[in-house]
């Protein structure tokens, strides 16, 4: 009886042992499912937008835009204007452009009339990895118009529209960011003014963004990576019809001429 006690106790102890390593088994397997549940959660998108009213006025230099707000300028606009008599009788011109400042910086494009210019997207169109941006870093324009008593041509999405958005990549701390800026034409009887109204950019790099929102998260999320208020003004200055269609070539020809003025 006592053998039989004993192997009782010994097979009941067995068992509460095996359990209770069953038991702790499944707590650090249930803990370390909860923790790969929290890694494989994607990051919380958070978009920071700031509301402005920036003006880019005719011929009044280039206007600087800082998207994140970490004192520097992400990309730069423009809008000149040049009379009949200058530099022919007769010839005009008004241009309307974007350039990103940093070098790994990157405008949305289209193409109009065979030109590659900086596209002008509606509200709610998504800006990511998959979006067509400019090549390289050069100058896009938005609106053109210009010619002499003979001809005239006009080109650029900008043209026909009241109030659109630009779409921008861009980096921060060697990360791709996305991010946009809603910009408001002005009727006039000479150039493009324009006003920025407000921009945005998201938070997560890699992630896209959709055009007019200004709070997240965002219903989807893609972190998928591609390989890799401020505003500054340049004094104005005339320029030639030849220069102003020339894109990123024709302000650095304007930038090496002031520069000679003011060394004289």
């Amino acid at each position: 009886m006592k053998r039989s006690l004993r192997s009782g106790k010994t097979k009941s102890s067995s068992f509460e042992s095996l359990h209770r390593r069953l038991d702790m088994y499944a707590l650090a397997a249930s803990a370390a499912s909860v923790g790969l549940v929290a890694v494989a959660q994607p990051a919380e998108a958070r978009i920071v937008y700031t509301p402005s009213n920036i003006p880019i006025n005719v011929n009044g230099g280039l206007v600087e835009l800082d998207l994140n707000h970490d004192g520097i300028n992400d990309f730069q606009f423009y809008a000149a204007y040049q009379g009949p008599g200058f530099p022919k009788l007769g010839e005009h011109a008004s241009a309307l452009s974007v350039q990103p400042v940093q070098q790994s910086n990157r405008v949305r494009r289209a193409e109009s009339k065979g030109h590659l210019c900086a596209a002008a997207l509606p509200k709610a169109d998504r800006i990511g990895p998959r979006s067509p941006f400019q090549p390289g870093h050069s100058s896009l324009l938005m609106a053109f118009a210009g010619g002499d008593y003979t001809s005239n041509t006009a080109f650029g999405p900008w043209l026909k529209v009241k109030q659109a958005f630009l779409g921008f990549e861009f980096v921060i701390d060697g990360k791709i960011h996305f991010g946009w800026a809603r910009v408001k034409m002005v009727s006039s009887d000479a150039g493009f003014p324009a006003i920025i109204t407000g921009y945005a950019y998201e938070t997560v790099p890699g992630k896209s963004i959709v055009t007019g929102r200004t709070e997240g998260p965002e219903d989807e999320v893609s972190v998928e990576q591609p390989n890799p208020p401020s505003l500054g003004a340049v004094a104005p200055k005339q320029r030639s019809l030849g220069l102003l269609a020339m894109g990123s070539s024709g302000l650095s020809i304007w930038r090496r001429e002031e520069s000679a003025a003011a060394g004289n």
